[in-house]
């Protein structure tokens, strides 16, 4: 398999962590439609660039949703990738997003708790009250945000989410009426470009696994003409 890895946006490194800017409209890991992932790339970037021979190890600490960009980071040691997972577990990884909507939320910021659960089988997450019936496995879901700005239309969010639970941001935000610009499944009436929505992870802190120090991974925003409006 020959991959182009000049499309490896590498944004982080050391002997134990790599971190990427991932696009959106990419895998993370591999899946049934059996389309390349980022970290098969990943892998070949370490490959080619150590010249090391054979497999290459690399391990997915965490996962953003194909349509969303930014930081991305995995382990290039079984040590860092337990320690890692750990402190996702642990909530000790500070996590930034921002967002774009074309509506503006009735608070210009505060806090949003919901119970959410997912339907593997439609591969989407609903909102349930918790005295509901169906309401059974839901998870509670906590995240603030703060309106940074509005462009032509277009209302820029920074989101904190307090909680990971699966596809949290965009469900949370369309459920107080904002779903994100691009995000038919959870709302939007128009596509994003190449299936992508305008949801990007900015900023990931922690202390580093092994050296512990803080480290801080910042992603720029993607090339984009409405994305561009507030960078």
């Amino acid at each position: 398999m020959n991959l182009d890895i000049s499309l490896v946006k590498v944004i982080y490194e050391d002997n134990h962590l790599i971190a990427v800017n991932k696009p959106g409209g990419w895998l993370v890991h591999g899946d049934k439609t059996n389309d390349t992932p980022l970290s098969e790339f990943v892998k070949e970037f370490i490959r080619i660039r150590y010249k090391k021979p054979g497999n290459v190890f690399l391990g997915v600490i965490h996962r953003l949703d194909r349509p969303v960009s930014g930081v991305l980071v995995f382990a290039k040691t079984s040590k860092a990738l337990t320690r890692m997972n750990k402190l996702f577990q642990d909530r000790k990884v500070t996590k930034v997003y921002k967002a774009i909507t074309n509506k503006s939320p009735e608070k210009l910021e505060g806090k949003l708790v919901h119970y959410l659960k997912k339907d593997k089988k439609k591969n989407k997450s609903f909102v349930y009250k918790m005295d509901s019936i169906r309401s059974e496995g839901a998870k509670k879901a906590e995240l603030t945000y703060k309106m940074l700005g509005r462009i032509a239309g277009h209302h820029l969010f920074e989101i904190h989410p307090i909680t990971g639970r699966p596809h949290q941001i965009r469900v949370q935000l369309s459920a107080i009426g904002c779903p994100i610009n691009g995000d038919l499944k959870y709302g939007f009436t128009k596509a994003g470009p190449d299936a992508t929505i305008y949801l990007h992870c900015t900023e990931l802190s922690f202390i580093h696994p092994i050296k512990k120090e803080k480290v801080t991974i910042k992603a720029s925003l993607p090339k984009d003409q409405v994305w561009e409006l507030f960078d």
